[in-house]
């Protein structure tokens, strides 16, 4: 493979082929099962296919294809096991690993940003890529001062076909729903759309992690490399590594699921207090745990600018679901705009909706688990329950879309860590406007 494929025909045809290949093998499984075979045993052999299929198809393209993966990766905590299961390697390879690109390329674009002589930057470069991601993939190197270094090299052609895939994923999400059922996937193609600019400039990446490692310098608790050179195309920071969560989630202790999820709930909301930023990509590939105990965070194409911290509004709206207090919760959602003009929705209905997402601040500590997150999604997401009838009245305001999807993701990593966290501690700490007596 010499880069992404590029031409709009053959992306097409390869994602198209996704949700066709799922239903020949369920029409081959069905046929199957008339013959007498064993019906768990083909679903699960059926489901393990579709699965391979998903990373194969999605690892190749990379582009907006790889980071749709890589976002569904988040919230398939969601989704009951007998479905997930399956399909959870495959979609936590999409969050590190990918088919590689030839170092021909690597070479080719490395001297494009950074001059013909960026062999004399090096003192050493590993050809082998340590990861590989969606639009990008990363290799060690040893810094012309003895540096170990992370070298971020963009894909060839990864911004046109980052804008096909998007393009063609958008058309499509009524046909890729299937794949992760549970998640709403057309808003989730559409804020993916509106973030693409930002990460395909790796100067605009680099100036991100700048500020994060400015204000987490010597922090006891989270660490971010530091940016060495940058240009459109290709970054160099330090390299710094651990255990990566994937393998927390799959294989950690008691012990070490608590640790994890305690800080990645600590950086979540210390951030846009801190830094007036938040990380925008928080799936399992963006974060270790150091030997040190710190969280290392990684990858800073998205961030949310958040000059205010995090939108009082949101911090309101929490306040007032778990104190039930429909009233004003109903004249805080119409003046900020979840509520559209001639909604019959009551405060009463939106309380029930949405007090059971702040369960986790009623308690000391909270167990995070994936049978909770199924219980809410089977909640919301039930044609015959009332709730479904309420969140499709309810109004995400644009302003709120990329807070809202950041804060669900990271839910759905702390429910993948089968984690305790003592989160209303963390929040009433850092985000104090949600216990605030000003309401």
């Amino acid at each position: 493979m010499s880069d992404i494929p590029r031409r709009t025909a053959t992306r097409t045809a390869k994602l198209a082929g996704l949700p066709l290949g799922v239903a020949g093998r369920a029409a081959a499984g069905w046929g199957r099962r008339l013959a007498g075979g064993n019906g768990d045993e083909i679903s699960a052999q059926l489901m393990a296919k579709s699965a391979e299929q998903l990373f194969a198809v999605l690892g190749e393209l990379k582009g907006g294809a790889m980071k749709f993966g890589q976002a569904l990766s988040v919230f398939e905590a969601a989704v009951p096991d007998e479905l997930a299961g399956p399909f959870r390697e495959s979609l936590t390879k999409l969050q590190s690993a990918a088919p590689p690109m030839p170092s021909r390329d690597v070479h080719d674009m490395l001297a494009q940003q950074f001059g013909r002589g960026w062999r004399e930057r090096f003192r050493e470069f590993d050809e082998t890529p340590a990861a590989a991601a969606s639009i990008g993939q990363v290799h060690r190197a040893v810094w012309h001062d003895g540096r170990d270094v992370a070298v971020k090299v963009q894909y060839p052609g990864a911004e046109e076909a980052l804008r096909s895939d998007l393009r063609q994923l958008a058309r499509m999400s009524r046909l890729l729903q299937p794949l992760m059922p549970g998640t709403d996937v057309k808003p989730l193609i559409a804020e993916l759309r509106d973030r693409m600019e930002e990460e395909l400039d790796y100067r605009d990446e680099a100036a991100n992690q700048r500020a994060f490692a400015a204000v987490f310098d010597g922090d006891p608790l989270i660490a971010v490399p530091r940016v060495v050179a940058s240009a459109p195309r290709a970054m160099v920071s330090e390299w710094v590594t651990g255990r990566k969560l994937s393998d927390v989630i799959a294989a950690g202790t008691a012990d070490e699921r608590d640790r994890a999820g305690a800080l990645l709930a600590e950086f979540h909301y210390s951030a846009p207090r801190r830094a007036r930023l938040l990380h925008a990509d928080p799936h399992p590939g963006n974060f270790q745990l150091l030997a040190d105990g710190r969280l290392l965070v990684l990858d800073f194409g998205a961030v949310a600018r958040l000059p205010e911290g995090l939108p009082r509004p949101l911090s309101m709206m929490t306040r007032l679901a778990m104190e039930d207090r429909p009233d004003d919760l109903v004249a805080l959602l119409r003046r900020e705009g979840f509520l559209r003009p001639g909604s019959s929705l009551t405060g009463e209905d939106i309380v029930a909706y949405l007090a059971p997402f702040a369960e986790p601040l009623r308690t000391e500590t909270f167990h995070f688990t994936r049978r909770w997150l199924q219980g809410q999604a089977e909640r919301v997401g039930d044609l015959r329950s009332p709730n479904f009838e309420v969140g499709r009245g309810l109004n995400l305001p644009p302003q709120y879309l990329l807070v809202h999807r950041v804060s669900m993701g990271t839910l759905g990593v702390l429910c993948q860590l089968d984690a305790r966290v003592a989160l209303r501690e963390i929040v009433a700490r850092l985000n104090p406007a949600t216990f605030a007596a000003d309401i």
